[in-house]
Order: structure tokens, then sequence, then C-alpha cells
């Protein structure tokens, strides 16, 4: 597990990125956090930079929007999926179950 921070560091609508091999960005999404892959699929763009709307984060550099509860692209130019990563809250600090860590794909 890699801790992020205190949850009340992180509020509503807001993200953190955090410098893992790749990038991790960690979203609050009207009080639900989801972590996703921070580099966009369709071009090297941080996502965590980019526009937070219910569950899709939209990419700052070509506008593809992707769901973060899935990954999954919702719209062109992205194609293709980013990886997520489970979040877990423990006493109030947040922490994101790194894939590459634990050798399994989230």
């Amino acid at each position: 597990m890699i801790p992020v921070c205190h949850l009340a560091d992180l509020p509503a609508g807001e993200s953190v990125r955090i410098d893992t091999a790749p990038p991790i960005a960690v979203f609050n999404a009207d009080g639900e956090l989801y972590a996703i892959d921070d580099t966009c699929t369709h071009q090297d763009a941080s996502l965590s930079d980019g526009w937070l709307e219910g569950c899709l984060v939209e990419c700052p550099l070509h506008a593809a929007s992707f769901d973060l509860r899935t990954g999954a692209p919702t719209c062109l130019p992205a194609r293709r999926a980013v990886r997520t990563h489970p979040v877990t809250i423990e006493n109030g600090m947040i922490y994101v179950h790194h894939a590459a860590e634990e050798g399994t794909a989230a």
C-alpha cells in the first residue's frame, strides 16, 4: 500500500498525483475515492490536471474523458483504458494498492 494523504486534505472535486512508476492520480469524486494511472493513454498528459465531473475526468490536453470507476475512455481521442487501483482509508489516511507493487493488475 502506498500512503497518499489524509482524507481531510483531499476535498471533494480535487485530485492528487503520486509520483510512482507510473504516476497515479487519486480523485475525490463527491466523497468517493478513485485511483487511476495519471497519464492519458492518448498522449502524455497528467489526468490529475484534468477536469473532474462526477465519475469522469477529462484530459487537459485533447479532452479525452475517462470513467474513474473502470478506467475506460468515454470519448475520443482516447481508445485505451487507464489502469485503476484499489483505494482504502485507514485511520483517516488514504492508501492506494499499486497493482505493480502487488504483482496484479487492478
